[in-house]
């Protein structure tokens, strides 16, 4: 309304008066010298009434734009607060070991352009994945559009660390259905996005875990694998026990019993570099560790493996 009651202002008519005659006649006059023909104070009174129209609806058009702008914002903002009452709910399921429902609750908004929501449904396809009641042929499916949604993701946000995180985790899954060659070349991709994740957030243990189990896959790679890798590749990637340690170590230390999978790879790899003392005591940390997920209940079951070969050797 102060919009529209400064607009009127300028109108020919407001406030009942008319503009004063001298400046009609100014305006004439100055034409008059450089045009064919002259504005006689009969016409412009005649054509008040059109102009008068004109600037209103000109206002009325003004008004409806910046309506139109205070609507947009009001929408995006309450877009906004709605995406993130969805990664709330996204999380607390996520926490609490609710795989299915998480997946349920994700794919609803699967077109999203959000690479928050992205990226947690690529990690929440993968889970499903995983579960032992998905069939082989589902887990490819999930495996592949795990895949297409880290990717959106990453094309959304360059910056988020969890979506160069969880584009490296699915890239190498997908590499188990496109064989050795594929995944070999990958790995240089992989670990590319690794290092970027840890170097956007140097605080997210699982990144740093992540490159530790990139570092111990390459350290025991078997023979054949490194034969072929050499006949493809003139640098193949390569890496040792010492320097996967090292990465799991850095996670530990950044975030202590994060993940059970990090207590049983320590574990794991004392046992390549021949330590029992210390595997025996990280594999005992894994054993212990409270089951919330699938597959915290076969890292257990591993981790009791592998400290029952311990007692067969004494």
């Amino acid at each position: 309304m102060a919009l529209a009651a400064r607009l009127w202002r300028f109108l020919p008519l407001a406030h009942g008066t008319v503009r004063k005659p001298w400046l009609l006649t100014r305006v004439a006059g100055s034409w008059g010298r450089c045009c064919s023909w002259r504005l006689r104070g009969s016409e412009v009174m005649g054509n008040l009434g059109a102009f008068k129209r004109s600037l209103l609806f000109s206002a009325l058009s003004y008004l409806g734009f910046e309506a139109y702008q205070v609507f947009s914002q009001a929408a995006v903002v309450h877009a906004i607060a709605k995406v993130e009452e969805i990664l709330e709910q996204a999380d607390y399921l996520y926490e609490s070991g609710e795989t299915e429902k998480l997946y349920q609750l994700l794919t609803q908004y699967k077109e999203s352009e959000d690479a928050e929501l992205l990226w947690r449904l690529a990690r929440a396809s993968r889970d499903i994945a995983q579960l032992s009641g998905t069939s082989e042929e589902e887990k490819k499916l999930l495996v592949y559009e795990a895949l297409e949604y880290a990717k959106r993701a990453l094309e959304k946000n360059e910056r988020s660390f969890a979506a160069h995180k969880w584009y490296a985790i699915c890239i190498s899954d997908v590499g188990d259905y496109e064989g050795i060659k594929a995944k070999i070349a990958n790995a240089y991709i992989i670990k590319e996005h690794f290092e970027k994740a840890i170097e956007l957030n140097p605080k997210d243990a699982t990144s740093i875990h992540l490159m530790g189990i990139w570092c111990y896959t390459f350290a025991e790679m078997p023979w054949y694998q490194r034969r072929i890798a050499k006949m493809l590749f003139a640098t193949p990637p390569s890496s040792t026990y010492e320097e996967a340690l090292g990465y799991f170590h850095r996670a530990e230390q950044v975030d202590p019993n994060f993940y059970s999978k990090n207590l049983l790879l320590l574990g794991k790899t004392y046992l390549k570099l021949h330590n029992k003392k210390l595997a025996a005591f990280w594999l005992m940390k894994a054993k212990d560790y409270p089951a919330h997920t699938e597959e915290d209940k076969q890292i257990q079951t591993e981790a009791a493996q592998l400290l029952t070969g311990f007692s067969d050797q004494k």
